[in-house]
């Protein structure tokens, strides 16, 4: 090829994003929409999702089976997991707005559900999408801490015996996570952050897996499996204790199994043919049920280990004492997860409001201009002012936040609660009534209504579990002085 028309190419590349598609060399490069190729498979978008579903929610599980109890427990985990799986399905399927193969690529939940519903409803679909994504955010750095401060409590417990005080503070731990997230977050952009995405999977795999070694290990020991079929007894709490606290646990599963937050996003990322919503219904059955199997397991075993005493959060409740380094190793699994996952939910709310500024202020210098920083053995890092300084204040907000409310337990509830139906249920529904067609009162369209009800009251019931528990917590609250 001639020197001039290797010029010539990468001129066509610097101006290809806004001419897509000038020379047929260039669709190697570029997708059916112009954008940049996608690079996603099976795979990666599995990483993903597992990234996202996989949290810390598995940890809350064995105290959500306690409350419900053996018959219930495994049930609710399991309907939750039939739910999500199809639910996601209809979502998916409106990747695409029209055909599922060849239709307009919608790039977002809110360009979906604009494309399908419009008017008011995508202005409350992007407040509910982004306050929980901000909430989530919140959310992590909070268990990321205490996961830091078990660490440094079971080693003092090992050093100092198990009935010492071992007091400690968090506000130390959550400035650190803070610090190690304002870097990550100046990953441009979602697709780039693969790599992290597949760290953090494996190390939930590797929390979750010790959570239930250690359970197994703890049943072995006990000689007997504890627990009783209905669930933590009256008499250890109240009956409206116990009400409160079962549906503060739906609350729990539903939110150890959200994702559907990221799925358009995460959809976004998988190169076609064959098309994103075949490979897209792959991934979410394989991550799916890998999850439930899982949660499954570490609800279960950790529920024969401990009963009604299950903690809130098996690794870090101090179910476990011993060996001491392998509880070390699982924490520091999780705060690595946490990490990872933190970029994932956050990246979309962050491209969402980058995109937003630049609609606003197409001409500002300080929003489009990027300064390239030679990084040795690298491409150069392309440096954002603006994405700098908002995503920096962004951290440091949930940072402060994560330190002035530090009971999550509850907080995760009404999350879970508040997210679940319009996000997971609702607006997935609805997207897809309209995209097939479905007709009123045919039979399709009622068993989705019932379905859509169903989970509504379903909300209703763990946001108002949640809310008593928050109500509870606030009576011995002081800011800013978590300790334990």
């Amino acid at each position: 090829m001639s020197e001039s028309a290797g010029a010539h190419n990468r001129q066509v590349f610097d101006i290809s994003l806004t001419v897509p598609n000038q020379e047929a060399s260039n669709s190697k490069l570029f997708d059916d929409d112009g954008r940049l190729k996608r690079t996603g498979s099976l795979w990666t978008a599995s990483a993903h999702i597992i990234t996202a579903v996989i949290g810390s929610g598995v940890l809350s599980l064995a105290w959500a089976t306690a409350q419900l109890g053996w018959i219930a427990g495994p049930a609710v985990m399991f309907l939750f997991s039939i739910v999500t799986y199809y639910t996601s399905t209809l979502l998916a399927a409106c990747y695409r707005s029209g055909d599922t193969d060849t239709g307009k690529r919608n790039y977002t939940y809110m360009d979906a559900v604009r494309a399908n519903l419009g008017g008011f409803q995508v202005k409350l679909c992007g407040a509910i999408q982004y306050l929980n994504l901000f909430g989530v955010a919140i959310g992590y750095t909070i268990a990321s801490s205490i996961s830091m401060m078990a660490i440094e409590r079971s080693n003092c417990f090992h050093s100092k015996g198990d009935d010492s005080p071992c007091r400690v503070s968090s506000n130390p731990y959550m400035i650190a996570f803070g610090v190690v997230e304002i870097i990550f977050s100046q990953i441009p952009d979602f697709d780039q952050i693969w790599w992290l995405s597949i760290v953090a999977a494996v190390m939930s795999f590797t929390y979750s897996t010790i959570g239930l070694g250690l359970g197994i290990a703890k049943v072995a020991e006990n000689g007997k499996i504890m627990g009783s079929l209905t669930g933590i007894s009256i008499g250890k709490v109240t009956e409206t204790q116990k009400i409160w606290r079962s549906f503060q646990a739906l609350g729990a599963i539903a939110f150890a199994y959200s994702y559907s937050l990221i799925l358009i996003e995460i959809q976004d990322t998988i190169k076609s043919p064959p098309s994103e919503y075949k490979t897209m219904k792959k991934a979410t059955l394989l991550s799916v049920a890998v999850t439930t199997i899982f949660y499954m397991f570490c609800g279960c075993f950790g529920y024969a280990a401990f009963g009604d005493s299950s903690p809130g959060n098996l690794l870090t409740g101090f179910g476990f004492y011993n060996p001491y380094w392998l509880l070390d190793i699982a924490n520091v699994a999780i705060v690595i997860h946490l990490i990872g996952a933190y970029q994932v939910f956050c990246q979309p709310l962050f491209a969402f409001i980058e995109k937003t500024a630049l609609e606003w202020f197409p001409d500002s210098k300080f929003i489009t201009k990027e300064i390239p920083i030679p990084v040795p053995g690298f491409r150069a890092f392309k440096l954002n002012l603006f994405r700098l300084v908002w995503r920096t204040i962004f951290v440091i907000i949930t940072t402060i936040i994560s330190m002035l409310m530090p009971f999550f337990n509850d907080v995760v509830g009404i999350l879970g609660a508040f997210g679940f139906w319009p996000l997971t249920v609702y607006f997935p529904v609805e997207m897809y009534i309209k995209q097939k067609r479905i007709p009123k009162w045919s039979t399709t369209w009622v068993s989705l209504q019932i379905l859509s009800v169903a989970c509504l009251v379903i909300s209703i019931a763990a946001a108002a579990g949640s809310f008593a528990g928050v109500v509870s917590d606030l009576k011995v609250y002081k800011p800013f002085k978590t300790s334990y």
